[in-house]
């Protein structure tokens, strides 16, 4: 009977013991990170890109380390995704992405990588991507030889010299500015006649203080160029500039030739006083205050003389004088204006520089100039709708209905169809949308749709034409395929080529087949703008049943 209870018991701690390891060992296993490694093809074209997806399941108390560097030769590691995190009760999921590639055909081995969490390091599982190359179908895509090299501009740029020459120009034109507002103002202020000027500069000469200040020097300045400018005005007109010699040999010659009845001693008084104002300039002598006030008489009384012996002009002489005073004003005003043309020219000549150096040459150009896409991008777009089944699209103009030929192998997939067009193949823009019902008996597909294209393009006289394609989808995602590269198109009157890029939208939707082309000059970028707005606009609305 003991034997028996005893028995039990060893039996029930065994089974307790069972039962304790089965719970430490889950919750060993509950802490134990997980790791997985997925690709989403193993299939890919040239060029393609494929994703790598490693995913660890761990505590938050653990550190990740992923795999970095070009680890997963001989794939090549296009792009590494930031780590994206989920929390799932007490842990954590991290999600690591990876975009790679590969440029040559064959079967490679993406081999293990290595995950390091915390101190221990996890081995992903390896995966085998097939690269395909990408066939070319010859009897649709013709083969053209390799165009030689083409030399790329310079970009623009405005060379140093052209900035001081701006510099330079500012520079003049302040300065002229300054010279002609003092000439101005000079000029505005009314000039008395000559012998009352001469009085009024004697008269202000009296009433200064430069003989008590000892200005001797100044004094006969003045004094000088109160009689020069009077001989100036009345006999020579060029005393103010002539040295004392030349004045004085003027005047006795005009004397000798019986034109100037002038005393003897009013010359001689005149040289004297010129001669002891020179000294007192250049030599620095200071005549006494009683020679100077004696000087000063002196001239008033050769003033007098020479108002007396100089007749008064006649009436005819007076009107050439009007007539030269006329010109002289329409000459001042005439320059007024060439200043002010300058200056506006100045003003602009320095705005172009600025907006080409900030906003580029072209965009000056075309907003002088005008550019006609510019202006197309600029205007009021209008969005309609055309054709069955329709096609709701937004243009910068209302497309035309117009009859267009196509290949025949559309023409048989259709039941009918209708064209709306702007522009011509030459323009700068030109726009073709294509829509009609589909016939039931023509196995209708789209991809063979689009293989027409080409032979289109080269009926309209395109050549060296470049083809892409790629999918594209609508605003209400409706699916389709775009076709778009570049072509040459002979100039109808130069006969040289015009470079064009073109963009062809296909959809096989509502039981129908819908075309839109847009073809612009290459590097338009106003037409490309206006391509991409149209493309983005583009909505297939389906037909009630």
């Amino acid at each position: 009977m003991n034997t028996r209870i005893s028995a039990s018991i060893q039996g029930f701690k065994a089974e307790v013991f069972l039962l304790l390891f089965i719970l430490l060992s889950f919750s060993t296993l509950a802490q134990e990170s997980v790791v997985k490694a997925s690709i989403d093809s193993s299939e890919i074209k040239i060029g393609e890109q494929i994703t790598y997806n490693i995913e660890v399941e761990t505590d938050s108390t653990k550190l990740v380390v992923f795999p970095e560097g070009q680890t997963f030769n001989p794939m090549e590691m296009v792009e590494s995704l930031g780590a994206d995190t989920t929390k799932i009760e007490d842990r954590f999921k991290l999600l690591k992405k990876y975009k790679l590639t590969q440029f040559d055909s064959g079967s490679y081995s993406i081999p293990q990588q290595k995950v390091i969490i915390q101190d221990r390091q996890f081995q992903t599982d390896s995966f085998l991507v097939e690269v395909a190359n990408v066939k070319v179908d010859t009897s649709r895509q013709k083969m053209y030889p390799i165009k030689p090299a083409v030399k790329v501009p310079e970009a623009f740029s405005i060379p140093t010299w052209v900035w001081w020459l701006i510099a330079f120009l500012l520079v003049l034109g302040i300065v002229f500015y300054l010279l002609r507002r003092r000439k101005k103002k000079k000029e505005a202020e009314p000039e008395l006649p000559p012998y009352e000027q001469a009085m009024l500069a004697l008269q202000q000469l009296d009433n200064s203080s430069l003989l008590e200040d000892k200005e001797v020097k100044e004094y006969y300045s003045q004094l000088t160029f109160s009689i020069r400018k009077y001989l100036d005005r009345k006999i020579y007109d060029r005393a103010l500039e002539s040295t004392t010699s030349e004045l004085i040999t003027y005047l006795e010659l005009r004397k000798e030739a019986g034109d100037l009845s002038l005393k003897d001693k009013s010359v001689q008084d005149l040289q004297l006083i010129l001669r002891r104002a020179d000294l007192a300039k250049f030599a620095n002598s200071r005549p006494d205050v009683i020679t100077a006030k004696s000087d000063r008489k002196k001239i008033e009384h050769l003033i007098k003389d020479v108002r007396q012996v100089v007749p008064e002009p006649t009436e005819e002489e007076l009107m050439k004088d009007e007539k030269y005073r006329r010109e002289k004003l329409q000459k001042r005003r005439r320059n007024r204006v060439i200043a002010a043309v300058a200056g506006v020219l100045v003003v602009v000549l320095v705005a172009v520089v600025i907006l080409v150096n900030t906003k580029g040459f072209t965009y000056v150009k075309d907003n002088l100039l005008g550019h006609p896409t510019m202006e197309l991008l600029e205007g009021d777009w209008i969005r309609s709708e055309y054709g069955t089944p329709p096609v709701n699209i937004t243009t910068p103009k209302v497309l035309i209905r117009k009859e267009v030929p196509r290949n025949e192998e559309l023409q048989q997939m259709l039941l009918g169809s209708e064209s709306f067009a702007y522009g011509s193949l030459e323009s700068n823009f030109y726009t073709l949308l294509i829509t009609g019902p589909v016939s039931q008996k023509s196995n209708f597909k789209l991809e063979k749709a689009v293989d027409g294209i080409y032979e289109n393009l080269e009926a309209q006289g395109a050549k060296n034409i470049i083809m892409k394609e790629e999918k594209f989808t609508t605003l209400n995602n409706a699916e389709g395929i775009k076709v778009f590269g570049t072509f040459d198109l002979e100039n109808p009157v130069t006969k040289g080529p015009i470079k064009k890029e073109y963009a062809i939208l296909n959809f096989g939707e509502n039981g129908g087949f819908q075309q839109i082309m847009m073809v612009f000059d290459e590097d338009d970028e106003y037409a490309e703008e206006i391509s991409r707005r149209m493309e983005n606009s583009v909505e297939l609305k389906r037909q009630a049943k």
